[in-house]
């Protein structure tokens, strides 16, 4: 009855089978369509255009289909292949987004090279909606034959302004101390960098990289940088392949080559002018509104100085405000970034010499505290470092084993007997 039926309406069988073909594909079409915009339907829009496509060019692939199905087929086909297009633009967006943000540099390479796979498809779909255009054709055809053609262009464009810097913040409401890895990472590798611009430190940033030979590595600010979250990382990979050089490398270019400004020496033995000449070191507090969950705790404050006291050392208190009360032998030297000497143009090296004027003339043996980026940059210089952490932190966690004693400590049963043992040891070392 069916070739009975076909051989009145459309003259043969095969052409009742391109028929329902080209139907069922602009059903597909239809349906496929209307997946756009519907929240978790994503999955199954490219599904149905992937068959409506593959059933169009079923339909034009019969050898008898009459120019009414052809053209319908067709039609059908270049929408589809349109619609292809356009999600894999989306796709790219997307992607490209999360890309930016992968924890590391690698993550980061990997994701874009999925997006240029994805923006790849875009192309070859925009090019086969061009041929199968009809000619002279059907307006609505040619019309989507341009979106496709738009949209691959668009996706394109996505690769070509991919952003490979990382963003050295000048917002004082940002991390100070990230500046120091981000500039480190520079120092080590390939890395570029943008300047946040018009921000209250944006002048002491810039001159910051000019002086430890870094201005060259600029580029334009602009936006979608590459996650900060992932410099640890690149630090740690020269760290790991020649230590002792990276530290040299960093030292050359944090500290330059001229000697600690008598204002920082004068201002530092001022500060210590009362305190004990014996070897001391760093007690980091941190007040952050960002993840309030990691700041100092006054009762694991206090038994940190007793601890150092006990391992013979000066307990010298730096980084937020102190809220409790110390020990009259220690040193509370809290807030010292606040004072006009530290917040100059010079303001990231003069806190880094500040570091290193204690370690010269005040013996300093080492720092310890909760993650806070302060700690940074001395840890990178040289200055045995302990941190903790209520569990292990992944990005500071490279360094661990990379940069010459840095260590990272998750608190537990018996942690502050590990940290009197280390606060001994670093007692003992500079006896």
């Amino acid at each position: 009855m069916l070739e009975k039926r076909s051989r009145r309406s459309r003259g043969t069988p095969i052409a009742v089978a391109a028929h329902t073909l080209e139907r069922e594909a602009a059903a597909l079409l239809t349906d496929a369509l209307r997946q756009i915009g519907v929240p978790g339907a994503r999955q199954r829009h490219r599904s149905q255009l992937g068959l409506a496509i593959d059933t169009a060019q079923a339909a034009l692939a019969t050898s008898d289909g009459t120019p009414e199905t052809i053209a319908g087929a067709r039609n059908t086909l270049v929408r589809a292949l349109a619609a292809r297009a356009e999600d894999a633009r989306h796709g790219a967006g997307q992607l490209s987004r999360s890309a930016q943000r992968a924890p590391t540099r690698e993550a980061c390479d990997d994701g874009w090279r999925r997006v240029e796979a994805i923006v790849a498809g875009a192309e070859a779909s925009a090019s086969e909606a061009a041929l199968m255009a009809p000619q002279p054709g059907d307006p609505a055809s040619w019309e989507a034959a341009r979106a496709a053609q738009a949209a691959a262009r668009e996706a394109r464009r996505i690769v070509e302004e991919r952003n490979h810097a990382y963003t050295f913040h000048a917002d004082p409401g940002f991390s100070f101390g990230e500046g120091w890895y981000l500039a480190a990472a520079a120092s080590l590798s390939d890395v570029v960098i943008q300047i946040e611009p018009n921000q209250a430190q944006t002048h002491q940033a810039e001159l910051f990289l000019r002086a430890v030979g870094l201005h060259g590595r600029r580029q334009p600010y602009r936006s979608r940088p590459r996650a900060n979250k992932q410099l640890p990382e690149i630090v740690a990979q020269a760290y790991r392949a020649d230590a002792p050089a990276a530290q040299r490398k960093l030292r050359a270019a944090f500290l330059g080559d001229a000697p600690i400004p008598q204002r920082i020496v004068d201002w530092t033995d001022r500060a210590l002018a009362h305190a004990s000449t014996g070897n001391k070191v760093l007690l980091w507090i941190r007040r952050g509104a960002h993840h309030p969950w990691r700041n100092t705790d006054d009762r694991e404050l206090l038994e940190l100085t007793q601890r150092s006291l006990a391992a013979g050392l000066v307990p010298v208190l730096v980084g937020d405000a102190l809220d409790v009360q110390v020990p009259s032998e220690a040193v509370d030297l809290t807030l010292f970034w606040k004072e006009p000497l530290f917040q100059g143009a010079d303001m990231r090296r003069a806190q880094l010499q500040f570091f290193e004027h204690l370690r010269r003339s005040h013996a300093l043996v080492g720092q310890l505290g909760v993650t806070t980026a302060g700690m940074d940059g001395p840890a990178l210089m040289g200055l045995p470092t302990l941190y903790l952490t209520d569990a292990p932190n992944v990005r500071l966690g490279a360094w661990v084993g990379a940069v010459p004693g840095y260590r990272g400590l998750v608190r537990g049963e018996g942690y502050l007997e590990d940290v009197g043992d280390t606060l001994k040891a670093w007692a003992d070392r500079a006896s």
